[in-house]
């Protein structure tokens, strides 16, 4: 309470409030009454910054859905959808989107007035003599008298340069951060894409492996019957059981690569504990033309990290503006209303009303740090944006180098493996006359294998580079689905 009054009559309580009003309106400073405590006072305190609070989590998810008895089919548009959906780093981005909102709604805060009531009982007895008030025939002593007060308080900043910047620089933060959850779904689109392409090239390798298990276990099987009748020596047999021991072996282990790989995409996509699934898209070859110019400034257009990043800049620089406006004046308003009087049987009407400015004259070096901290977060801001324009750069051009690179070799393992496929029908060929023992078939076996993993990775590399083509541009959700022709 500013002033509070409890004296005799009305028209004295109107004039000695009018004197403090006043008073207060041309005064530095604002003075506080002793009825009840202050509203919280106007604080030009640090600007707001943004800050990166967490890192985007792409491997966890929040399992949804009750896992079903049988096997579900899986498309990647279905894994892209689930992952947008229950992926940690969407739900983390979007919650930090949420927090920087709240801090948006702090900083009005401090603009909007603050409105609270309260109720008090006083007992009081006062000693004159400590007053300086000792004369004869006046009591030393005045009470115990009491009062009761209900009163309502209000205070409204009608400007406060420093907390409009502020107000200003946390919608910036929120526009940052909710470009950043925009991101964070591209982002997540490339980790559930390129788990899935992992499954699907494990499995494209069992299948491989299984081909070529069972070329081996019908050449041991002609190795041992060539031994039986006697054409051939008993080390071919041994060498063909040993390719084919081998195969299998690498048929448990690629088995087992596949199954480890689900268990990544079911975390990645939120995919309820336990849930068995098979994946439906092959994703084979197919071109994509697209030129550098094009693609680089489709990126700085619409990667979502660098438009946020540009929007953290400006937030970066309105919080500087308010470093440098706490030394700025400010106009506060406030006001209180209520009954006063013995008890509230016997009690009048008051009211204060009181406007004031508010000069910072020393702050201990406060505003000084303040701005140097708004500085350097500025600086560092600006270096985070060139910094990102060269990831890009980067980004772009790699993908795009990995892209051609993997299509060359794609056609270059495509015709190796039906070399190889034929070296082997040769050398099986060879075998079964007599002509040679089964070292060259081996050998054979060996190279067909090798061709079959080239074209493979091949293969993978060339729709892993578009994925992070798709990525780098800043279209992963609607680029991957196009740049790997899946169906609609």
């Amino acid at each position: 309470m500013l002033a509070g009054d409890n004296g005799p009559g009305r028209m004295n309580r109107l004039k000695i409030e009018t004197s403090a009003v006043v008073a207060l309106f041309f005064a530095t400073g604002m003075a506080w009454g002793q009825s009840a405590p202050p509203p919280q006072a106007i604080q030009n305190g640090p600007s707001p910054v943004i800050q990166e609070r967490a890192t985007v989590v792409l491997n966890g998810s929040v399992p949804s859905g009750t896992a079903t008895a049988g096997t579900i089919p899986l498309t990647l548009r279905d894994a892209i959808q689930r992952g947008l959906k229950y992926n940690l780093g969407v739900l983390t981005t979007v919650d930090n989107a949420d927090l920087a909102a709240t801090d948006r709604r702090r900083a009005l805060a401090a603009l909007l007035p603050n409105i609270y009531a309260g109720v008090t009982q006083h007992s009081q007895q006062s000693n004159l003599v400590a007053f300086g008030l000792s004369l004869p025939g006046i009591p030393t002593l005045v009470g115990p008298f009491g009062y009761e007060d209900a009163r309502a308080f209000v205070q409204q900043t009608v400007y406060d340069r420093s907390s409009l910047k502020n107000l200003r620089s946390a919608s910036e933060s929120l526009k940052a951060a909710r470009l950043s959850a925009e991101g964070a779904r591209n982002v997540v689109v490339q980790a559930v894409s390129n788990a899935y392409l992992t499954v699907i090239t494990n499995i494209a390798r069992v299948d491989a492996i299984q081909a070529e298990l069972n070329t081996a276990q019908a050449l041991f099987q002609r190795a041992t019957d060539q031994k039986r009748a006697g054409t051939v020596a008993g080390i071919d047999v041994l060498r063909a059981e040993v390719e084919l021991r081998t195969e299998q072996q690498r048929l448990v282990a690629q088995k087992n690569e596949v199954e480890k790989g689900k268990l990544v995409l079911g975390r990645a996509i939120g995919l309820p504990t336990g849930q068995q699934f098979t994946l439906t898209d092959l994703l084979p070859y197919t071109p994509l033309e697209r030129t550098l110019e094009d693609v680089l400034k489709q990126a700085y257009d619409h990667r979502q990290d660098y438009r946020a990043a540009q929007t953290n800049v400006r937030a970066a620089e309105i919080a500087l503006e308010s470093a440098h406006s706490e030394r700025w004046p400010s106009v506060v308003v406030e006001g209180d209303y209520g009954d006063i009087g013995r008890n509230f049987g016997n009690s009048h009407g008051t009211y204060t009303l009181a406007a004031g400015l508010r000069f910072p004259i020393y702050a201990g070096g406060r505003i000084r740090t303040d701005v140097e901290q708004a500085e350097t977060i500025l600086r560092n801001r600006k270096n985070t944006v060139e910094d990102l324009r060269g990831r890009i750069d980067f980004e772009v051009r790699t993908a795009m180098l990995d892209m051609q690179s993997a299509a060359d070799q794609v056609a270059v393992a495509r015709v190796n493996a039906d070399l190889a496929a034929q070296t082997l029908v040769q050398a099986r060929d060879r075998f079964g006359a007599g002509v040679t023992d089964n070292i060259e078939v081996v050998q054979a076996q060996q190279l067909l294998a090798a061709a079959n993993e080239n074209y493979i990775s091949s293969l993978n590399a060339h729709n892993a580079a578009k994925i992070a083509l798709a990525t780098a541009l800043g279209v992963a959700e609607q680029g991957v689905p196009q740049y790997l022709n899946l169906k609609p």
